[in-house]
């Protein structure tokens, strides 16, 4: 294993030295949002780690190799390059490592790589999960699976909206996978605190949180765990808004033949220029929000 993943030397230093270390995905730089904000924003979510004492690892696969830690040179790549990085699932990592290729990590990949890495607790904006009308498409993501399998706590801002956020409970309920709220029993749909869905336990503190993780590990549980942390309410945006564009930029997906892995990024900036850029704008804010907790909850476990 050794031979295909790379650590870089300041997050080595930070394992080796015991201190916090939380992972960070690469999609959301290449595909999760245009030139630059992708940038700007994948450096000041680096930056908020730091405010905590905690190292951050951002993760992808960079000519073949495994990478947990990226310099800043990789992140402008990434960002300027956008969309033509493969974005990166399980069934892709032995494909890009073989070809010597790059790609930018989903939720699933950067999980696999951070427990090679020995990280525990991983940051991103909101997770995969089971998209409307699975019932006829088995259209499911790559997470779910990997929640119930590998051992990493994904803090997030619930499920992306786009998504049958009912369903993706039931898979998570199904599965195994403890789903915690942080300060809150409703799951979080994203760009919205709103929704009519509960999570199975709410959590008040990074340290209670930080407890049950490591009572998860020193129990020997197979799999990770799931901690939602809904968008700070003055960022977040309006049901009934986000709901009208969400069903908008599906009728349009649908008629375009959209489908596969190309469907969420499709949603999402369709959402922002239906939404003027204001969705774009509670996305930042809202993965700055996760960032933080995770790296409070690093710090305590």
């Amino acid at each position: 294993m050794k031979q295909y993943l790379k650590i870089s030397p300041a997050v080595q230093k930070a394992l080796d030295e015991g201190r916090p270390v939380i992972a960070l995905e690469s999609t959301i730089i290449s595909h999760g949002m245009p030139y630059p904000q992708n940038l700007e924003t994948a450096r000041l979510c680096e930056a908020e780690a730091r405010k905590y004492g905690v190292e951050p690892a951002t993760v992808a696969v960079i000519h073949g190799q495994l990478c947990a830690g990226l310099t800043d040179e990789e992140l402008e790549y990434l960002a300027r390059t956008g969309p033509k990085v493969i974005k990166a699932s399980r069934r892709d990592l032995p494909v890009l490592v073989a070809e010597k290729a790059d790609g930018a990590t989903t939720v699933a990949a950067t999980m696999i790589i951070a427990a090679m890495a020995g990280i525990k607790v991983f940051a991103t904006g909101g997770i995969g999960g089971v998209h409307r009308g699975a019932e006829t498409t088995m259209d499911i993501s790559a997470d779910l699976e990997e929640l119930a399998q590998t051992p990493v706590a994904v803090v997030c801002a619930g499920a992306k909206s786009i998504l049958d956020l009912g369903l993706t409970l039931e898979y998570l309920e199904t599965k195994g996978v403890p789903v915690l709220g942080y300060k809150t029993k409703m799951l979080p749909a994203f760009y919205t605190y709103e929704s009519d869905f509960e999570v199975d336990y709410r959590m008040d503190s990074p340290q209670e949180i930080a407890d049950v993780i490591r009572a998860q590990r020193g129990m020997g549980y197979p799999g990770g765990m799931l901690i939602t942390n809904p968008i700070p309410a003055e960022y977040a945006m309006p049901k009934a808004e986000i709901d009208a564009a969400i069903d908008q930029a599906l009728g349009e997906a649908d008629a375009q033949g959209i489908k596969g892995k190309a469907i969420t990024p499709f949603l999402l900036a369709r959402v922002c220029e239906l939404t003027g850029g204001e969705s774009l704008k509670s996305n930042i804010k809202l993965v700055l929000n996760n960032v933080a907790l995770a790296s409070q909850i690093a710090a305590g476990i």
